[in-house]
């Protein structure tokens, strides 16, 4: 008997068998997107920095971990509604479960063990927290993943829970909402339409493909160049009253107008498409620019309100 099936007769895990399960808790991390999680965390601690009040070490961390489960669950779910679509796209149709790495059961008992752990742990925050994190779970999985194949207004709906999670972080310290939280959730809620509107434009046969109604799909390309330009204005008009606002100082104020300034000039690009104008590469820039630009402005409104 070969050494491997005596370890195996002996219960012994063999180097095959961590392997695979190795492989399989890789897929379930990539089943929670890790990368965005990462920066959902970021608009958690841009709402505890800047709501009035003060935090226990330990109910941030529970805040913390809350949100991140909650995230982390609405996303496997959404992979295990979505895991047909998922295969119809170049950019998705790696996942685990489109690629046939995981079973669908997997995923779903996966992403529903995570929401039944995030959102009693956010209750035990406070009520309004852990109230807010329900919604925006069952708004992703079970409104906004059911209307993305009839409307691309499932967009703007998909982007109120995608809003949510700074306001978690100011109702962890607070109980309650306030201006600033409101203000946190609706400049995080206007990111997300440039930032989507784009994917669309570069990916737009894909979703046609998929069968997703997006706005370049189901109104045209001049339609989504039209949406970029609009709530990209808006989101650099909304990102300017934290400091009128008192909410954030001298520094954020600089680093959000410099910021704000480069991101509008290259949304209203595309409002001057000519004919040797290249639309996907524009598109690709608004997106790549949206993320950094994200980062970059919780970063400055964190540094800013820290030392306070």
């Amino acid at each position: 008997m070969a050494n491997s099936e005596i370890l195996a007769a002996s219960g012994v895990p063999t180097s095959a068998s961590i392997s695979r399960r190795l492989g399989v808790a890789r897929d379930l991390l990539a089943l929670t997107k890790p990368r965005i999680t990462t920066l959902v965390l970021l608009t958690d601690l841009a709402g505890v920095c800047l709501a009035p009040g003060h935090v226990s070490r330990a109910t941030l961390a529970l805040s913390l971990a809350g949100t991140a489960l909650v995230v982390a669950s609405a996303n496997a779910l959404n992979m295990w509604w979505e895991k047909d679509v998922d295969g119809h796209m170049a950019r998705t149709r790696d996942r685990p479960l489109p690629a046939g790495r995981l079973s669908a059961t997997a995923a779903l008992v996966f992403g529903l063990g995570l929401g039944a752990v995030a959102i009693p742990a956010l209750f035990l925050v406070n009520f309004t927290t852990g109230l807010l994190g329900l919604i925006s779970l069952v708004a992703y999985v079970a409104v906004y993943t059911p209307l993305k194949p009839r409307t691309y207004l499932a967009l703007l709906v998909g982007a109120v829970p995608g809003a949510i999670p700074p306001l978690l972080g100011w109702t962890t310290v607070t109980g309650s909402l306030g201006v600033g939280g409101a203000l946190l959730f609706g400049f995080l809620f206007l990111w997300q339409v440039p930032h989507f509107a784009a994917i669309t434009l570069f990916r737009a046969e894909e979703y046609r493909r998929a069968g997703l109604k997006v706005i370049s799909v189901q109104h045209g390309e001049a339609a989504a160049r039209q949406m970029i330009a609009l709530w990209t204005t808006l989101l650099v008009a909304t990102s300017l009253l934290f400091g009128l606002l008192g909410l954030a100082g001298r520094g954020y104020e600089l680093g959000a107008t410099a910021l704000g300034g480069a991101f509008l000039a290259l949304a209203l690009r595309g409002l001057r498409a000519g004919r040797a104008f290249d639309v996907r590469l524009w598109a690709r820039r608004v997106f790549g620019f949206s993320i950094p630009y994200l980062a970059l402005m919780l970063l400055i409104l964190l540094a800013d309100r820290i030392p306070s």
